[in-house]
């Protein structure tokens, strides 16, 4: 349910509406754009509120949201969300890029790769400290030392840092190194993480699970959004699907789909959405056609001998390959990249 304000009506009003939901149980989540200020009512709501409320003073209207889903739909907010992350700005004109390793190795993989995605001018440094994974055998991340080692990399190179975090117990200790949480695609509908990320006064990365709808997908991120963080990204990364030669499915239609009924922005994964070096570059390009905020992108100094991921993660040079088809697909869609020029990126590593 939705009330939306008189234009022009006084500050007052708004604050005795959000005291009266209050007291009768409900939650008010405000949302002020430019024509109009929304109240989106969460909570067991029933046909005859509708008239209560339109009686109150302000209140030019109540809308019934007719998706499950209410605080990520367009309905709540019809303007794009834009999230920022120390200098940069997600969602909007700009594309962001997110580059690194799947998971943290060593201080050398992880300084020398962040020094190489910066020059060919990756914005956000990715990595793995805790990592999930279908058997018990593999390697399952070194933990707090490979937070420490991103944050080093990230002190070093200016990158801001995205890393999963897979408990609700983790959630603080993440929070003290990571710019950006990740939430994986295994813990998608693990709403009690949901909830204390929700909490967390960070930027959330969700990834769509594995098996997911789209609605099953916005109604997790309703979970973060109920506990208050605004700062939520929404990640593209395959479905699984009947076909065996890629790891996933990737699903370009779901950037716009995402668009059409959600505010939030969209990252599309095409390394975990293939499963195959070969098959990254144009798939990532086609989800920057698609309208993609952004995108996820594994890199390795020697994928060959990756301990996770190996054969979805980018060389260096396959990168920067990469990176400069990626700039002529956003210009030719009238965006551009974010953050520093290239050139810029080069000197900073070339400094290091």
């Amino acid at each position: 349910m939705l009330i939306v304000m008189t234009k022009g009506s006084p500050e007052k009003d708004l604050e005795d509406i959000l005291e009266k939901l209050t007291q009768m149980g409900f939650t008010g989540h405000v949302s002020k754009g430019v024509e109009r200020t929304v109240i989106g009512v969460v909570g067991r709501t029933y046909p005859e509120l509708k008239d209560m409320m339109e009686m109150w003073s302000g209140v030019s209207e109540v809308v019934l949201i007719s998706k499950p889903y209410k605080l990520s739909s367009r309905e709540f907010q019809p303007q794009d969300t834009r999230i920022r992350v120390g200098d940069l700005t997600i969602g909007g004109e700009e594309i962001v890029v997110m580059a690194g390793p799947c998971a943290v190795e060593s201080e050398e993989q992880v300084l020398q790769t962040a020094r190489a995605v910066k020059a060919a001018g990756a914005n956000i440094l990715r990595g793995g400290a805790f990592k999930p994974s279908s058997s018990p055998y593999t390697f399952r991340g070194l933990g707090e030392d490979g937070l420490k080692i991103l944050a080093l990399a990230s002190q070093e190179t200016g990158m801001p840092v995205i890393t999963e975090v897979m408990t609700p117990q983790d959630v603080e200790l993440v929070s003290r190194y990571a710019d950006i949480l990740q939430v994986g695609t295994r813990n998608m509908q693990n709403f009690i993480l949901l909830d204390e990320v929700g909490k967390a006064q960070k930027p959330v990365m969700l990834k769509r699970g594995m098996s997911a709808t789209i609605e099953e997908w916005l109604l997790s991120a309703e979970y973060i959004l109920a506990q208050g963080n605004r700062q939520l990204l929404l990640c593209e990364r395959g479905i699984r699907t009947f076909e065996t030669y890629t790891r996933n499915t990737m699903d370009i239609s779901a950037i716009p789909i995402i668009q059409k009924l959600s505010h939030l922005p969209i990252i599309a994964d095409p390394s975990h959405g293939t499963g195959r070096w070969h098959l990254v570059a144009p798939l990532a390009l086609a989800s920057v056609a698609a309208g993609a905020d952004g995108l996820m992108i594994e890199v390795h100094p020697n994928p060959e001998s990756a301990l996770k991921d190996g054969a979805q993660s980018l060389t260096f040079e396959n990168f920067e390959r990469l990176m400069e088809q990626v700039v002529a697909v956003a210009l030719s869609m009238g965006r551009k990249m974010a953050g520093s020029a290239k050139g810029e990126a080069k000197e900073v590593a070339k400094g290091n």
